[in-house]
Parts: C-alpha cells; sequence; structure tokens
C-alpha cells in the first residue's frame, strides 16, 4: 500500500497518475444553472457546490438539491485531502440559521445540504448552530427536505442528539476512508469515533422519528487503501446500521493537498457497490464523480 512521505507541510509527490479519461464532468447547462448560481453567490452565505467546485455541481443544481457550509470557511481541523482554510474561525453568525432557510426559499430547493467546517473551539462542535439551522429550514420550507452532513463533534454523543432532534431527513457523516490511512488523510479523526456518532445517530433518530430516520457514510477511493480494508470499512458502517453509502475518486483539489495514488475504474466501482449493497445498505451509489451529497433528493 502507498504511503506518504512526511516532513513540515506536505510534500507534493511527483509522478502521481494521469487524470484518465473516465473522469469527465457533466456538460453544463447554463440556462439551467444560471438562476441558482447568481442566487447563491449574491449572498453572504458559502456552498460547498461553489467553493469546492464540485463535478457534480450541474446535476445538483438541475434537481434543485444545493450543499451549504455552515459556521464560515475556516476550519479548526487541516485533512490532508481539503481545500478548505484552517486556522481560527471567526464567531458564527446568529442570523446565518434564518438567512439559510431565506436562501432556500428563494432558489425554491426541493432539497438542502448542510454541512460545515469542523469547529472544535465551540462547546458543542456547533451541533446548535446545526440544529437551529434545521429547524429554520423547516419552519420557513416544509415542503424541503433536509440532510446534515456533520462533523465528529469530537465524539460527543449529546451534539449529535442535538442536530438529529431537530428533524433533518438524513443524518451524514463521511468515515472518507479506511483507518490505517487516518493519520495522513483524517489526522484529528478517529474511525471509531466516526462510528459512535453513526450508530447514536440511528438510534437517536430511530427513537424520535421511526424508520423514515436515515443515516448515511461515504469514502473516497484511490488515497492508497487495499480492497481488504474497504470490505472491512462497508461491513463495519453496515454493522453501526449505515442505511446510505456513497463511493467517490478522491481528486486532488490543488497541489498542497495529498496526491492521488491510484484512479480507480467504474468498473470497480461498480463491482465495489454490489459487494456493500449485499450487506444490507439500502441504497449505495458508486462512482468516480460520486460525491458525499450525490442524489441527496432521492432518500430512500
Amino acid at each position: 500500500m502507498a504511503r506518504y512521505p512526511r516532513r513540515a507541510g506536505r510534500e507534493v509527490l511527483e509522478g502521481h497518475p494521469r487524470l484518465p479519461e473516465w473522469i469527465v464532468k457533466e456538460p453544463v447547462r447554463l440556462a439551467d444553472l444560471h438562476a441558482m448560481k447568481r442566487g447563491l453567490r449574491d449572498s453572504s452565505l458559502h456552498t460547498v457546490c461553489e467553493e469546492a467546485r464540485c463535478p457534480n455541481r450541474t446535476h445538483c443544481f438541475t434537481q434543485g438539491t444545493a450543499t451549504f457550509l455552515l459556521m464560515g470557511g475556516t476550519c479548526t481541523r487541516a485533512c490532508g485531502f481539503c481545500s478548505i482554510a484552517s486556522g481560527r474561525p471567526e464567531p458564527l453568525d446568529p442570523g446565518e440559521p434564518e438567512q439559510t432557510a431565506e436562501r432556500v426559499a428563494e432558489l425554491g430547493l426541493r432539497f438542502a445540504v448542510l454541512t460545515s467546517v469542523n469547529r472544535d473551539d465551540l462547546p458543542d462542535g456547533g451541533a446548535g448552530h446545526f440544529a437551529a439551522t434545521v429547524r429554520a429550514i423547516r419552519r420557513r420550507n416544509p415542503g424541503t427536505g433536509v440532510e446534515v452532513l456533520t462533523p465528529d463533534f469530537c465524539g460527543d454523543l449529546e451534539a449529535v442528539t442535538t442536530v438529529v432532534a431537530s428533524g433533518p431527513a438524513v443524518f451524514n457523516h463521511n468515515t472518507e476512508t479506511v483507518p490505517s490511512l487516518y493519520p495522513e488523510v483524517r489526522p484529528a479523526g478517529r474511525f471509531e469515533r466516526s462510528l459512535a456518532v453513526l450508530r447514536h445517530a440511528k438510534a437517536t433518530g430511530r427513537a424520535l422519528f421511526g424508520e423514515a430516520f436515515r443515516t448515511k457514510s461515504g469514502l473516497m477511493l484511490g488515497l492508497g487503501e487495499s480492497e481488504a480494508e474497504l470490505l472491512d470499512v462497508f461491513a463495519a458502517l453496515a454493522a453501526a446500521e449505515v442505511d446510505i453509502l456513497t463511493l467517490g475518486q478522491y481528486l486532488r483539489p490543488t497541489r498542497h493537498q495529498l496526491p492521488v495514488q491510484r484512479y480507480v475504474p467504474p468498473e470497480e466501482f461498480e463491482t465495489l457497490g454490489r459487494t456493500a449493497k449485499a450487506l444490507g445498505f439500502r441504497t449505495v451509489y458508486a462512482g468516480p464523480l460520486v460525491r458525499s451529497s450525490f442524489n441527496a433528493h432521492e432518500v430512500a
């Protein structure tokens, strides 16, 4: 298995694999996107769709879905795969929940995904802010579905309960990669802690909302993981009763993030998707351009 050399700062590997032909972006239909993109950019709100230049933003926008990045654009962690700035964040904007709900209404979204930077500087990790935003969207837009994609809240299960109790349709927390790669890919994370978050979210959501409540997690492939490691993670997530699994190709955001070790071909994604589905997941999305919020509106 490939490992990343380490020294002060991240080292950029030379000779990493070229972008293969199957990594192609969906054609942009400007007429369909113009109003949505203008609406997002005219606000002070952050979206992952635009800031991370997600390859699926055309698909999601035309489905009436967008992903909002809460609590500012500065993260208290520095994951190896992520291009979001790390440092000391600004204080929370108390108006953001209502502003987000208003923007969802103005854009006519069918489904809103709420994610955030890590806010380890806050006592609850930002759980109360997540919950306030979910409630604001549900009050202002009763027909709009909401998914939350949360950090691990440093393992604070009361924070998880706070978010789940606000009533999202889906609670998503990404495990991102296999445990052996956490030191390079997600150094402040812990795989078992993420599993505990997902287990608790499922148990709490089931108790409050019944079997309609869904949990979700996602993995990036191509960082140096082995197939055996992936299968172990699939089994652990299935045992935690995760309903929805997403598998996508890691694509390096800039030269400052970890390089791609391997581009996984589409047929391998298909095989892994079938293998995962056989373990009992309700829904599995697997493909090179699949991202965590892919087809979020299809809560299955």
